[in-house]
């Protein structure tokens, strides 16, 4: 009886793979460390910003009520959030008009959320770049593949093929491991941001109402 012996199937290992999609593996590695931070970093700095606390425009409105406002403003810079800011702002406002104290916080409020879209431009353009990266990479490689298999002769090796295109695919995975969490945490990021901003204008239409009532 004849057996047939079947070779074994080659595995690669992670770090194998890596090396194999060639240089453009640096730049997608090096955006997707960035990735990560910007991600990390812009999570905990909004995640603080969204801290709830329900009692402290009534904190801040007694304080008011009782002719406190050194002592206001002192308890919205404690806060240190953007909420407490731009009470802050409108706080040091009073006196004025209504309209223009709305304006002044709006002012603030703006400055706040552009301080929180900081880095999200750039998770937007590795969400759409990292794969074009990677796409060149596979071409490139595919280029190559077919230059060597042109410089061996003989005919088709499809072994020689069958290796370089699959080194040359490794690039194209790369970037969509890199584009997809850019893709996805941006989108995250910019709805929270988005949450936090009604919370924003719902506590300065609060703080509008509550000086209006005073005077």
């Amino acid at each position: 009886m004849l057996l047939l012996q079947v070779a074994p199937a080659q595995t690669m290992g992670l770090g194998s793979l890596i090396l194999a999609g060639g240089w453009l593996m640096i730049p997608l590695g090096i955006l997707l460390a960035i990735t990560i931070f910007i991600f990390a970093e812009r999570f905990v700095a909004i995640r603080r910003a969204m801290e709830p606390d329900n009692k402290f425009l009534y904190f801040i409105r007694d304080l008011i009520y009782d002719g406190k406002v050194s002592e206001a403003i002192a308890a919205c810079r404690k806060r240190n959030t953007p909420i407490a800011r731009m009470i802050e702002k409108g706080i040091m406002s009073l006196g004025r008009p209504s309209k223009d104290i709305h304006s002044s916080i709006e002012n603030v409020g703006n400055l706040e959320v552009s301080r929180l879209e900081n880095g999200l431009p750039f998770l937007a353009t590795v969400a759409g770049g990292a794969p074009m990266i990677g796409f060149l990479g596979t071409v490139i490689g595919m280029v190559q593949a077919f230059m060597n298999l042109s410089e061996a002769g003989g005919g088709v090796d499809m072994a020689l093929l069958s290796s370089g295109i699959y080194t040359a695919m490794i690039t194209t995975v790369g970037g969509l491991i890199v584009g997809i969490p850019a893709y996805f945490g941006y989108n995250y990021l910019v709805a929270r941001i988005e949450k936090l901003v009604f919370q924003m204008e719902a506590n300065t239409m609060a703080f509008i109402d509550m000086i209006s009532v005073e005077n």
